[in-house]
Order: C-alpha cells, then sequence, then structure tokens
C-alpha cells in the first residue's frame, strides 16, 4: 500500500469539496437525493389545480376548453419523480403567497413566459378568489398584484433577453447589448427564458440585420447566435446580480411537437396521452446548460425540456384560436403543463 502524504489529502479534500458542492449546484433537493425532474406523467383525478373557467383572464389562445377542446384527459395529468420518497409537492396558492409577501417576482422573455405567468397567476386568483388583485399593462410590461400580500407577479416580454433596435438598416438584433435591464434589475426573483423565437425565419423573422460587436450579418446559424445572446445576459447577471438579495431562474427550453418538413416529430393534432417512450436530449437545453455551468452566480436551471417533451397532448392545437395559421404545438394550454412548471417553481423556492 502506498504512502498518503499531506498532499494527496489535501488533494482528496479538496476534490471531495468540489464533489459536494457540484452535486448541491446541479439539484435543488440532492442533498435530499431527490430529482424533482426525472419521473412520468401520471393520471390523477384530484387534478387540474383549478377550473380554468374561474379564472377570467386567461389568455384566449390558451383557453383550449373554452375553446371547444373535447377532450379533458390532458387536465388530468401530475408529474411523479422516479425516486423512491421523492415527491413533488402540491401547490399551495395561499402558502406561495405568504412566502412571497413583500416581494416581487418577474418573468422576462417570449410566450412561453407568459404562458407560466399566465398560469401562476390564475392557481393564485383561484386559491384566494376573493383576494383584490391589480392587473396592469405598460408597452411589454404586466403586473399582476395582490395588495392584501404586496405581492407583484409581473411579466415583461422580450424574447430574445438581448436588444432589437431600429435604423436606417432596419431591425437589429444586437447580440452584445443588453439595455431592458433597468425594468427588471430590482426585482427579488427573475425567471427568464428565450428560444422560441431564434427559429423563426421568413416573415416572422423579427430582425433584418444581426449585430455583434464592430461586425453585422444578413443572417447566422441560430444556435450560434442564441449562445453568443445568452453570454450577454450571462455577463450582467454576474456582474450585477447579489445572490443575497436576488433569486435567478432560467425556465429552460420549452419543446414544441411541431412537425417540419424533413423532421420526423410528430405533431401534437389529436393528441390526447403523454408519450410514454424517453425522448432524445434538445440541443438549445445542452447549450443553456453549458453557459449556466460557467457562471460566477448562482442560477437555478427549472430544468423543465424532458418532462415536457413528453406532453404532446398538452399544446392547443386547433382549439387555441390565438391567430395561428397552423396548429398550435408550441404553446401549452391553461389549465395544464405550465402549472407543473411552477409547482416545480414553488419547490425551488423553497
Amino acid at each position: 500500500m502506498g504512502l498518503i502524504t499531506d498532499t494527496s489529502l489535501a488533494a482528496l479534500l479538496v476534490l471531495n469539496i468540489i464533489f459536494l458542492i457540484n452535486n448541491v449546484a446541479n439539484s435543488k433537493f440532492s442533498e435530499k437525493g431527490c430529482d424533482l425532474y426525472q419521473g412520468n406523467w401520471v393520471y390523477d383525478d384530484s387534478y387540474p389545480l383549478y377550473d380554468p373557467s374561474e379564472c377570467p383572464f386567461i389568455e384566449h389562445q390558451f383557453d383550449c376548453k373554452k375553446n371547444g377542446r373535447p377532450d379533458q384527459d390532458y387536465l388530468k395529468y401530475k408529474w411523479k419523480p422516479n425516486e423512491y420518497g421523492c415527491v413533488l409537492p402540491r401547490f399551495d396558492g395561499v402558502e406561495f403567497l405568504r412566502k412571497l409577501k413583500g416581494k416581487s417576482l418577474i418573468f422576462v422573455g417570449d410566450s412561453l413566459s407568459l404562458n407560466q405567468w399566465q398560469s401562476l397567476t390564475c392557481m393564485l386568483h383561484v386559491a384566494v378568489p376573493h383576494a383584490t388583485y391589480i392587473s396592469e399593462r405598460t408597452g411589454g410590461l404586466s403586473n399582476f398584484t395582490f395588495p392584501e400580500y404586496e405581492v407583484s407577479l409581473l411579466f415583461f416580454r422580450n424574447a430574445f433577453l438581448v436588444d432589437i433596435t431600429k435604423d436606417e438598416s432596419g431591425r437589429v438584433l444586437r447580440l452584445d447589448s443588453i439595455s431592458t435591464t433597468k425594468i427588471w434589475a430590482d426585482m427579488d426573483i427573475m425567471i427568464f427564458d428565450t428560444w422560441h423565437w431564434w427559429l423563426h425565419t421568413g416573415r416572422k423573422q423579427p430582425w433584418d440585420l444581426i449585430v455583434y460587436g464592430n461586425s453585422s450579418f444578413p443572417s447566422m446559424d441560430r444556435m450560434t447566435a442564441y449562445k453568443i445572446a445568452l453570454n450577454t445576459w450571462a455577463t450582467w447577471i454576474d456582474s450585477n446580480v447579489d445572490p443575497t438579495k436576488t433569486r435567478v431562474f432560467f425556465q429552460g427550453v420549452s419543446p414544441d411537437h411541431a412537425s417540419r418538413q424533413g423532421s420526423s416529430a410528430r405533431d401534437c393534432v389529436e393528441q390526447t396521452q403523454p408519450l410514454r417512450n424517453e425522448v432524445g436530449p434538445n440541443p438549445a437545453e445542452r447549450a443553456l446548460e453549458e453557459v449556466l455551468s460557467l457562471m460566477q452566480k448562482p442560477v437555478y436551471l427549472l430544468n423543465i425540456t424532458m418532462l415536457s417533451q413528453l406532453r404532446i397532448d398538452g399544446h392547443p392545437s386547433v382549439y387555441g384560436q390565438g391567430g395561428h395559421r397552423l396548429p398550435d404545438c408550441s404553446h401549452w394550454c391553461i389549465a395544464g403543463v405550465p402549472d407543473i412548471w411552477n409547482e416545480l417553481l414553488n419547490a425551488a423556492l423553497d
């Protein structure tokens, strides 16, 4: 047996510390041996958490039941973690409001952020139906407040997190510029999201030119542009956020189930049951995880990608009626999948 020197003991100690730090950083629940994001969908007749008809402010495109969707099973699934003894706590709206008393929470991102924000406002409104609420919107900023609890739930639409400006060149996507931070800089809890709009081309592409540093491009590989923008956002978080005052989350990549030319993906139309087979990794989620892993400040990943990939049945499909010419296989019905995202958020806030 070889001799154990002081140097090797020190090295072993360092490795053990790094191992423990990584375990804690990788999962809020790792100290309990519990990964909430590995599991399966199970039918539970006690779901949904609320009747969508009791929430009067659901966006028309998300209100599948009101828009005539005839099947109801998509409302009845809850997420069950795989590990023995690992339970996702059922959402308690009153307790959530007490937990956030005196705080402000903001979702920053695209319409998938809107999906989750709308779900959360419904979950809370139905939990305290007699509590006064104030709903205001100014430009791209929506604010839903419960004065009794001093809780503000905001949504700021910013599909790329970085800036889009207008000049003589037209609409310019600036990958290294992020000026809207003044809107969310003072929030207690920030939840970010971006990916969906990076895929749009043709008339749906919201820019005419991409600028990065002193260079401009009529086009760029979308994954490359996405990663540059994420790093711009990450640099701002690392430079400006005080973790003792502000908690930062990233929603993760919400998958769609739209079949496209050259794709083997199944369309969401007429799907009434979750997928049962494992799905492959999402490249955008992998890119996001890589950026988050290199950050100095803690950011909690709401790792909703894999569990949402299984919910091919959870989209509005032809019951969205939100101005989509084609069936909506990107957004999610409310009530539905985003409620589970918020149950996971609630667990992470404990």
